[in-house]
């Protein structure tokens, strides 16, 4: 998996019938070098600018190639430093690097060669878990809350009082509302961590700001949220869903650097907050993953206008660092039996969707 924010490739190992969790094995992360996270955003900020017309280019596919094979690095490494090998994987999911997503228009674009990396690996690849969902008129996204079911029903981790909301702040971010029995809704709140990022790259060339220490130092300026929190998204019923560049920072120009990302974080806190305006009974305590869990800034903010508990997920036995990544493992493998991989309330698909395209290897795995 590598997320909007545009930061490295997690990869995970798990163990799963596409329903129970049986096991979760071991994990790896690498950040991207900085020739490919900056190829990568430029050709975010070309798709934005000319949509289809950038996908098929020369320039476009060689990045594909590249990406392609950092993510198939990233299994060796994952295997080489557990002692595996690719005779003990039975399957690979592959999400892909999130370019466009339109799904107003019935598309999306996630970066990835599953045939190249199903070849390299000598494994089954599933990727394209998206398109099925959007084709069918869902927003395809979020597309982690079917693992997050999961595992809350699971005994082997966290089982808290109902309702409750596992909230991931990436690049965007997204919440799921778990009511009593089967109740759930998903849908993306607006921001996460991507405008911030982007105001301190462009300030100081740095990636992210490290534990909100820089935040923590500024001053919010609530008149300029205010404005922002004006965008019709976020009076849309759910389930809906964003592309990472559809909220500017540019509300924010003229600050100094601690003022500008205070602001835009209390930016993202704020439309994490309006988001419970969509949910019937108020969550008895927030779950977070993603990188923002790490940003105490935002933590802190989340406790103070949220009122309940705000922790990561790692109180419930969860894997932060990994958890998107099982997703997508597990989500391969509901691909692989046919299952769903999105439902109306998590997408806002028509029907129950299954999803995914399987990519089978022309070599065998040493």
């Amino acid at each position: 998996m590598s997320g909007t924010s545009l930061d490295g490739i997690d990869a995970a190992i798990i163990e799963s019938d596409g329903q129970t969790i049986h096991s979760l094995g071991p994990s790896h992360y690498e950040a991207y070098d900085d020739n490919l996270r900056a190829r990568l955003r430029d050709l975010l900020d070309k798709a934005a600018a000319t949509g289809r017309e950038s996908v098929g280019h020369a320039d476009t596919n060689s990045l594909e190639r590249d990406y392609t094979l950092a993510q198939a690095k990233a299994v060796d490494r994952l295997l080489a430093a557990n002692g595996l090998t690719t005779s003990d994987i039975d399957l690979v999911g592959f999400h892909g690097q999130t370019i466009l997503h339109r799904p107003q228009d019935r598309w999306t674009w996630q970066m990835g060669d599953g045939a190249m990396l199903a070849d390299y690996l000598g494994l089954p690849v599933i990727n394209d878990f998206r398109g099925a969902d959007v084709r069918a008129g869902g927003e395809g996204a979020p597309f982690a809350p079917l693992y997050h079911r999961a595992l809350l029903n699971s005994d082997a981790y966290g089982t808290p009082q109902r309702p409750v909301a596992v909230l991931n702040i990436g690049g965007v971010g997204n919440v799921t509302w778990f009511g009593e029995g089967d109740e759930i809704l998903a849908f993306d709140t607006g921001p996460g961590n991507a405008l911030m990022d982007d105001w301190i790259r462009r300030h100081t060339g740095d990636a992210f700001d490290k534990d909100g220490a820089l935040a923590a130092t500024g001053a919010v300026h609530q008149d300029r949220i205010d404005g922002a929190l004006d965008n019709p998204y976020f009076d849309r019923l759910p389930p809906k869903s964003l592309d990472r560049l559809d909220f500017s920072g540019r509300f924010a120009e003229g600050l100094n650097l601690a003022d500008g990302l205070a602001t835009l974080g209390r930016f993202t806190v704020d439309s994490i907050a309006a988001s419970r305006g969509h949910m019937t009974t108020m969550p008895k305590a927030w779950y977070v993953c993603g990188g923002g869990r790490k940003n105490s800034f935002l933590i802190r903010e989340l406790e103070r206008v949220l009122e309940v508990p705000v922790e990561p997920v790692e109180r419930l036995g969860w894997r932060g660092d990994s958890l998107e990544a099982e997703a997508f493992g597990f989500l391969a493998i509901r691909s692989l039996k046919g299952l769903p991989l999105s439902v109306p309330k998590t997408t806002g698909v028509p029907q129950p969707m299954t999803g995914g395209q399987l990519h089978r290897p022309e070599r065998v795995p040493a």
